[in-house]
């Protein structure tokens, strides 16, 4: 006897059981669906934002390159002004000894110019003095 009120209580446990199995799986498929569409959506909307994405990498990539010829420009600029300062400090070095120079030259100039003219006078007014 208690075979068969064991039996039909199986039987009942093993069909509520199958029902909700049955309701599990239709509830799987509708999240499977509902996770195909989120990954379908997100997956296009995403495309648009990695190409973008890779268009600015570019873009940045371009400017990092210019940037390094600028920078490259911006050295080869400045060696080229230290060269002109180093000509002009050349070239005023020598314009300083030639002023020098000719400062020195000018000088023994009127030195010669002063001790001639002084021994021109000195015999010129010896003769008209002396009248020799």
């Amino acid at each position: 006897m208690n075979n068969q009120i064991w039996l039909p209580l199986i039987g009942i446990a093993v069909i509520v059981t199958a029902g909700f199995v049955v309701l599990l799986i239709i509830d799987l498929r509708k999240t499977l669906r509902s996770v195909d569409l989120l990954l379908k959506t997100t997956e296009e909307s995403l495309k648009p934002t990695l190409d973008e994405l890779q268009q600015t990498l570019k873009s940045l990539r371009n400017v990092s390159d210019d940037i390094n010829e600028v920078t490259t420009d911006i050295k080869t600029l400045s060696g080229s002004v230290r060269d002109v300062g180093m000509n002009i400090r050349g070239v005023s070095d020598l314009i300083a000894e030639v002023t020098s120079s000719t400062v020195i030259q000018a000088s023994g100039l009127k030195a010669g110019i002063r001790a001639g003219a002084g021994v021109l006078l000195s015999n010129l007014f010896s003769k008209i003095g002396g009248k020799k």
